[in-house]
């Protein structure tokens, strides 16, 4: 191959959208960061197009959507019934998507066979889906051409914790229980073998990896921030006699926002912290409810959902992001925190428990609920009486970031 020209990359990505967040987000940001050094055609679904080319990305040249409406969106709506609704069921949602993404590699071949097997590109990836649970036909195809086929980052089934099975049935996670059927789906076994690389975004993700591919797997967190939304140097906190707190994700019961209300309760009424509540879910009614019966509205502050893009504004205000998710597969806003010099402090399990230690934030066990209440109740009260020692730790988390994400 001639050394002077850039890789030629097919990147697939069925979710790849700069204006969402979570998995389209990861995607979209991969493939953007990787035209930096290869030349990359992404493929994507066909409801990703406007955001796209609103980046200045041009149809038929810089990426192809492909059609899977007819499928998807009938699944989707399956998907719906069987969650109770959108926010929930998270394991479900991935195994009925499944079924749909099966058809969506199937057009992706019908339109690129014929230019991997004329050899137009040196690597395929495929950046998302995410889940591990996924497997990709193009694998066993691309082995039979002889074009190495990379797959990832991959990431998630952390389980659920114990101590919170009633959070499981709340979110509706029936599939989680049998959730090492995945390891049955057509494709999952070939798609490991076949495979010339594996990128994986957690070490929990690799032990789930059988042994003999582990020589074909890199570490590699799928989060990461980008400087043009989060500027690295935050201008925007304004020293006050409270500690600032923020709680970045969707209002649901794993996520914990509940949880961090109730630990702050005391906190909140003596007047020594300020929590801001960034998110929408169906904790909503629960959390405004608590900020009413305690007469908390000048110390609590609940903003809903906003823009990705927005999010640097209020995040930045704060000293500390409080963020008691128990099943945090990555754990990308505690990057975006700590970009901005945002202190974490946070449950020592999943993603967050891989992203934080001693020199940039705080961990509490893993516990059941009240284990956590009282911890994050007691690191925070520690914080709000010796706020110096989150200097050190904010200008560390800082350069973490910058070297590292």
């Amino acid at each position: 191959m001639d050394t002077d020209r850039k890789f030629k990359v097919l990147a697939i990505a069925e979710a790849a959208n700069p204006d969402w967040t979570s998995v389209p987000l990861v995607g979209w940001s991969f493939v953007h960061a990787l035209r930096d050094v290869a030349d990359v055609h992404l493929v994507t679904q066909v409801r990703n197009r406007e955001a796209i080319q609103a980046r200045g990305y041009r149809e038929g040249i810089d990426f192809t959507t492909i059609d899977t409406e007819a499928v998807a969106r009938p699944l989707w709506k399956i998907s719906t019934r069987l969650r109770g609704g959108e926010g929930k069921g998270w394991t479900t949602a991935l195994a009925i998507a499944t079924l749909g993404y099966y058809y969506f590699e199937h057009l992706v071949w019908r339109f690129f066979a014929r230019d991997v097997w004329g050899g137009k590109y040196d690597v395929v990836h495929r950046i998302t889906p995410l889940s591990p649970t996924t497997p990709s036909l193009l694998a066993g195809k691309c082995r039979r051409v002889g074009t190495p086929f990379v797959l990832g980052p991959l990431n998630g089934g952390v389980p659920w914790p114990k101590a919170f099975d009633a959070a499981r049935r709340q979110e509706k996670e029936w599939l989680s229980y049998v959730r090492g059927a995945y390891r049955l789906l057509p494709g999952y076994r070939s798609t490991l073998r076949n495979a010339t690389g594996i990128l994986v975004g957690s070490r929990y993700t690799l032990s789930q990896i059988p042994g003999k591919y582990h020589d074909k797997c890199q570490y590699l967190p799928e989060n990461g921030i980008d400087p043009e939304r989060f500027s690295l140097q935050c201008r925007n906190r304004e020293p006050g006699s409270r500690l600032r707190l923020s709680f970045v994700g969707r209002l649901v019961p794993y996520k914990g926002p509940d949880m961090l209300l109730e630990s702050v309760l005391p906190l909140a009424k003596e007047g020594k912290i300020h929590l801001d509540l960034i998110g929408d879910g169906p904790l909503m009614p629960r959390l405004q409810e608590m900020i009413a019966q305690h007469d908390l509205a000048g110390s609590v502050t609940i903003h809903g959902w906003i823009n990705h893009e927005e999010l640097q504004a209020i995040l930045g205000q704060s000293e500390v992001l409080a963020f008691p998710s128990i099943r945090e597969f990555g754990g990308g806003v505690v990057l975006e925190a700590m970009a901005l010099g945002v202190v974490p402090v946070v449950v020592d399990y999943g993603g967050p428990g891989e992203l934080v230690d001693s020199s940039v934030g705080f961990k509490v066990p893993i516990g059941d609920r009240n284990a956590i209440i009282n911890n994050f109740r007691n690191r925070l009260g520690y914080l709000a009486k010796n706020r110096h020692v989150l200097q050190g730790l904010s200008a560390a988390a800082v350069q973490r970031v910058k070297d590292e994400f």
